[in-house]
């Protein structure tokens, strides 16, 4: 009988002079194997010198595992009985893998071979980067930035996300604009560069999101911590993505309740007493216009999601102590709401201002 870790090995693609850091790519999987055949030699093909590819499988039936078997034995596989979830899957997973940096890497990106490098260079230089991620942009178009993140996450003062090169459904042609490392927020799930041993400090994601927005809130927590997130854009990946977020269904429930959440965890007493009253109201006027617009669904979702944030047990995480957020790097004061839907700006550059803009 197979174990649950199907041991691998380093794929060396020359001697490691230098000693470089250990690095373990960890591709969460879920009925992905078209993806995992289209997009994981490109992994494989990697030239960081020192670098293991492990595929956590959540429970497929699509025959994933089958196929890294007969496929691709160098690759280990650990392998779950049931679907946890991003959150869950990778707590799971990476409990039992060893690295000084974890690569959360979503099934559907298309690396390039140098992609690993820049970034690993870049946290050896400050040990108090936490978490760091590359460039994403569009698998499909390639000129543009991509939905889960862009060139590095924000928020607004109301705890909604955005990136540099993307607001709301908005994307932005990358014309190098955003080409310099810089501290963020967030660092995008899809391509999240984090040191392992702040990961496990943290406790991780929050198994309690099931999916979406568990990164924000990881970061949220790093920063809380004293920790940097950080951005590189000398590391290009493309993403396939869901690209605009699909109105109604899970992913509504998802993001509206975890946002939710996140922001009851992490803001202070003094910030929650007023900014989850508005955002309750903004998310219901939000409801209320798909369903006059006849998007029933978005509304059913919305509507569900705040019931279910209601009912949610509010767990804050005794490692950290919630700070204003004017006081972490990467928030607007501001509303993004009143700015692109009001104001008509698209651009990140026309709502986030460079010092002496």
């Amino acid at each position: 009988m197979r174990g649950l870790l199907e041991t691998g090995c380093i794929f060396a693609k020359k001697p490691s002079i230098l000693n470089s850091p250990s690095v373990a790519v960890v591709i969460l999987n879920y009925n992905g194997r078209n993806y995992l055949e289209q997009f994981l030699p490109f992994v494989l093909s990697s030239t960081y010198d020192n670098y293991r590819v492990i595929v956590a499988d959540n429970g497929s039936s699509d025959g994933s595992v089958a196929f890294l078997r007969e496929n691709h034995p160098g690759v280990e596989i650990l392998a779950h009985d049931v679907n946890e979830g991003f959150a869950g899957g990778y707590n799971r997973a990476l409990k039992n893998v060893q690295a000084d940096y974890y690569v959360l890497l979503n099934s559907d990106v298309e690396v390039t071979p140098g992609w690993i490098d820049p970034i690993i260079s870049l946290m050896e230089q400050d040990a108090a980067i936490g978490a760091c991620q590359p460039k994403l942009l569009s698998y499909y178009n390639r000129h543009l930035f991509e939905y889960a993140g862009a060139a590095g996450g924000w928020i607004d003062a109301l705890g909604y996300p955005f990136s540099r090169g993307r607001i709301f459904d908005g994307l932005e042609e990358d014309q190098g604009q955003y080409d310099e490392v810089e501290e963020v927020f967030w660092a995008s799930g899809a391509a999240m560069f984090v040191r392992s041993h702040i990961f496990h400090e943290l406790g991780g994601f929050d198994a309690s999101f099931f999916a979406h927005q568990e990164e924000i809130d990881l970061c949220w927590r790093m920063q809380l911590l004293g920790y940097k997130i950080m951005a590189c854009p000398k590391s290009v990946v493309y993403h396939v993505g869901a690209g605009t977020l699909p109105r109604g269904g899970r992913k509504v429930f998802l993001n509206f309740r975890n946002n939710l959440m996140m922001l009851s965890k992490n803001m202070t007493w003094q910030e929650r007493l007023w900014k989850l009253p508005a955002r309750w109201v903004l998310d219901e006027i939000s409801a209320w216009k798909g369903l006059l617009g006849g998007d029933t669904a978005f509304f059913r979702s919305i509507i569900r999601a705040h019931w279910a944030w209601w009912r949610w047990t509010c767990r804050r995480d005794g490692r950290v102590k919630p700070r204003p957020m004017s006081s972490l790097t990467g928030v607007y004061g501001g509303t993004v709401v009143w700015q692109h839907f009001v104001l008509h700006r698209t651009r990140f550059s026309q709502i986030v201002k460079k010092n002496g803009d």
